[in-house]
Protein backbone atom coordinates (compact mmCIF):
# COMPACT_ATOMS: atom_id res chain seq x y z
CA UNK A 1 0.00 0.00 0.00
CA UNK A 2 2.70 2.53 0.95
CA UNK A 3 4.76 1.65 -2.15
CA UNK A 4 1.73 2.37 -4.33
CA UNK A 5 1.16 5.67 -2.49
CA UNK A 6 4.81 6.60 -2.98
CA UNK A 7 4.68 5.76 -6.68
CA UNK A 8 1.45 7.74 -7.21
CA UNK A 9 2.81 10.67 -5.20
CA UNK A 10 6.02 10.70 -7.26
CA UNK A 11 4.13 10.60 -10.55
CA UNK A 12 1.76 13.38 -9.49
CA UNK A 13 4.67 15.50 -8.35
CA UNK A 14 6.50 15.12 -11.67
CA UNK A 15 3.32 15.81 -13.68
CA UNK A 16 2.62 18.94 -11.63
CA UNK A 17 6.16 20.15 -12.27
CA UNK A 18 5.70 19.59 -16.00
CA UNK A 19 2.43 21.54 -16.08
CA UNK A 20 3.92 24.35 -14.06
CA UNK A 21 6.96 24.50 -16.33
CA UNK A 22 4.80 24.60 -19.47
CA UNK A 23 2.56 27.50 -18.35
CA UNK A 24 3.19 31.04 -19.53
CA UNK A 25 6.51 32.47 -20.54
CA UNK A 26 9.69 31.11 -19.00
CA UNK A 27 10.66 33.00 -15.88
CA UNK A 28 14.27 33.86 -15.37
CA UNK A 29 15.40 33.18 -11.82
CA UNK A 30 17.18 36.24 -10.56
CA UNK A 31 18.36 35.51 -7.05
CA UNK A 32 19.76 32.81 -4.80
CA UNK A 33 16.63 33.17 -2.67
CA UNK A 34 14.41 32.31 -5.66
CA UNK A 35 16.60 29.32 -6.51
CA UNK A 36 16.42 28.12 -2.91
CA UNK A 37 12.63 28.50 -2.93
CA UNK A 38 12.42 26.31 -6.05
CA UNK A 39 14.74 23.67 -4.59
CA UNK A 40 13.06 23.33 -1.18
CA UNK A 41 10.13 21.12 -2.31
CA UNK A 42 12.48 18.84 -4.24
CA UNK A 43 14.77 18.50 -1.24
CA UNK A 44 11.79 17.68 1.02
CA UNK A 45 10.51 14.98 -1.37
CA UNK A 46 14.01 13.52 -1.75
CA UNK A 47 14.53 13.48 2.05
CA UNK A 48 11.16 11.75 2.47
CA UNK A 49 12.10 9.05 -0.05
CA UNK A 50 15.58 8.50 1.43
CA UNK A 51 14.12 8.22 4.95
CA UNK A 52 11.46 5.78 3.75
CA UNK A 53 14.10 3.63 1.98
CA UNK A 54 16.29 3.64 5.10
CA UNK A 55 13.40 2.49 7.31
CA UNK A 56 12.51 -0.35 4.89
CA UNK A 57 16.11 -1.55 4.76
CA UNK A 58 16.51 -1.38 8.54
CA UNK A 59 13.34 -3.45 9.12
CA UNK A 60 14.38 -5.93 6.42
CA UNK A 61 17.81 -6.49 8.01
CA UNK A 62 16.34 -6.73 11.53
CA UNK A 63 13.81 -9.40 10.47
CA UNK A 64 16.71 -11.51 9.22
CA UNK A 65 18.96 -10.79 12.22
CA UNK A 66 21.65 -9.38 9.94
CA UNK A 67 24.23 -7.32 11.82
CA UNK A 68 24.71 -4.61 9.21
CA UNK A 69 26.49 -1.27 9.21
CA UNK A 70 25.15 1.81 7.43
CA UNK A 71 27.58 4.19 5.73
CA UNK A 72 27.09 7.96 5.50
CA UNK A 73 25.73 7.56 1.96
CA UNK A 74 23.04 5.05 2.99
CA UNK A 75 24.74 1.81 1.92
CA UNK A 76 24.11 -1.09 4.31
CA UNK A 77 26.77 -3.79 4.42
CA UNK A 78 28.07 -6.77 6.35
CA UNK A 79 31.19 -8.78 5.64
CA UNK A 80 30.26 -12.22 6.90
CA UNK A 81 33.41 -14.08 5.82
CA UNK A 82 36.83 -12.46 5.89
CA UNK A 83 39.33 -13.15 3.14
CA UNK A 84 43.10 -12.95 3.44
CA UNK A 85 43.90 -11.11 0.24
CA UNK A 86 44.66 -7.56 -0.83
CA UNK A 87 42.38 -4.70 0.06
CA UNK A 88 40.54 -3.07 -2.83
CA UNK A 89 41.51 0.40 -4.02
CA UNK A 90 40.36 2.83 -6.68
CA UNK A 91 41.44 1.67 -10.15
CA UNK A 92 41.82 -2.03 -9.22
CA UNK A 93 40.25 -4.74 -11.39
CA UNK A 94 38.08 -6.94 -9.18
CA UNK A 95 36.52 -10.28 -10.14
CA UNK A 96 33.37 -11.16 -8.21
CA UNK A 97 30.69 -13.80 -7.94
CA UNK A 98 27.33 -12.37 -6.94
CA UNK A 99 23.59 -12.71 -6.64
CA UNK A 100 21.57 -9.54 -7.09
CA UNK A 101 17.99 -9.56 -5.84
CA UNK A 102 15.19 -7.21 -4.82
CA UNK A 103 13.85 -6.85 -1.27
CA UNK A 104 10.89 -9.06 -2.19
CA UNK A 105 13.30 -11.91 -2.95
CA UNK A 106 13.14 -11.69 -6.75
CA UNK A 107 16.48 -12.82 -8.16
CA UNK A 108 17.50 -10.41 -10.93
CA UNK A 109 21.03 -11.43 -11.88
CA UNK A 110 23.66 -13.88 -10.70
CA UNK A 111 27.02 -15.13 -11.79
CA UNK A 112 25.85 -18.74 -11.58
CA UNK A 113 24.30 -18.15 -15.00
CA UNK A 114 26.42 -15.23 -16.24
CA UNK A 115 29.84 -16.28 -14.93
CA UNK A 116 32.13 -14.21 -12.68
CA UNK A 117 32.21 -10.53 -13.48
CA UNK A 118 35.26 -8.29 -13.52
CA UNK A 119 34.75 -4.61 -12.67
CA UNK A 120 37.09 -1.66 -12.45
CA UNK A 121 36.77 0.22 -9.17
CA UNK A 122 35.83 3.83 -9.80
CA UNK A 123 34.43 3.25 -13.29
CA UNK A 124 31.22 4.98 -14.30
CA UNK A 125 29.44 1.83 -15.48
CA UNK A 126 28.98 0.37 -11.99
CA UNK A 127 26.37 1.07 -9.33
CA UNK A 128 27.63 3.68 -6.86
CA UNK A 129 26.73 1.41 -3.95
CA UNK A 130 28.60 -1.58 -5.38
CA UNK A 131 31.69 0.56 -5.91
CA UNK A 132 31.48 1.88 -2.35
CA UNK A 133 30.91 -1.60 -0.91
CA UNK A 134 33.81 -3.16 -2.78
CA UNK A 135 36.15 -0.46 -1.45
CA UNK A 136 35.37 -1.81 2.05
CA UNK A 137 36.47 -5.33 1.12
CA UNK A 138 39.50 -7.58 0.49
CA UNK A 139 40.16 -10.46 -1.86
CA UNK A 140 38.35 -13.52 -0.51
CA UNK A 141 35.72 -11.56 1.45
CA UNK A 142 32.07 -12.54 1.27
CA UNK A 143 29.61 -9.76 1.95
CA UNK A 144 26.04 -8.61 1.67
CA UNK A 145 25.27 -5.09 0.46
CA UNK A 146 21.84 -3.47 0.53
CA UNK A 147 21.60 -0.44 -1.72
CA UNK A 148 18.77 2.06 -1.68
CA UNK A 149 17.69 3.36 -5.10
CA UNK A 150 19.97 6.42 -5.04
CA UNK A 151 23.02 4.10 -4.81
CA UNK A 152 21.68 1.51 -7.24
CA UNK A 153 19.61 2.15 -10.38
CA UNK A 154 17.71 5.25 -9.24
CA UNK A 155 14.40 6.43 -10.58
CA UNK A 156 14.49 4.43 -13.81
CA UNK A 157 15.76 0.99 -12.84
CA UNK A 158 17.95 -0.82 -15.35
CA UNK A 159 15.33 -1.06 -18.13
CA UNK A 160 15.46 -4.84 -17.81
CA UNK A 161 14.97 -6.78 -14.57
CA UNK A 162 15.32 -4.04 -11.93
CA UNK A 163 12.20 -1.85 -11.62
CA UNK A 164 12.28 1.88 -10.96
CA UNK A 165 13.20 3.02 -7.43
CA UNK A 166 14.26 -0.47 -6.35
CA UNK A 167 16.35 -1.26 -3.33
CA UNK A 168 18.72 -4.08 -4.29
CA UNK A 169 20.71 -6.68 -2.39
CA UNK A 170 24.11 -7.91 -3.53
CA UNK A 171 25.43 -11.13 -2.00
CA UNK A 172 28.98 -11.20 -3.27
CA UNK A 173 32.32 -12.95 -3.05
CA UNK A 174 35.54 -11.18 -4.09
CA UNK A 175 37.41 -13.82 -6.07
CA UNK A 176 40.41 -11.84 -7.30
CA UNK A 177 41.91 -8.36 -7.01
CA UNK A 178 44.33 -7.15 -9.69
CA UNK A 179 46.06 -4.10 -8.28
CA UNK A 180 46.36 -0.93 -10.35
CA UNK A 181 49.99 -0.33 -11.31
Amino acid sequence: MSYLFLKIFSILFVVSLLFTACNNKPKIVKSDKEIQKLQEPLVRVNRFLVDKDEALIKKYAERRNWDMTETETGLWYMIYEKGRGDSISDGDMVTIDYKLSLLDGTLCYNTDTLGPETVVIGSENMETGLNEGLLLMHQGDKARLIMPPHLAHGLLGDNNKIPSRSTIIFDLHVLFVKKKH
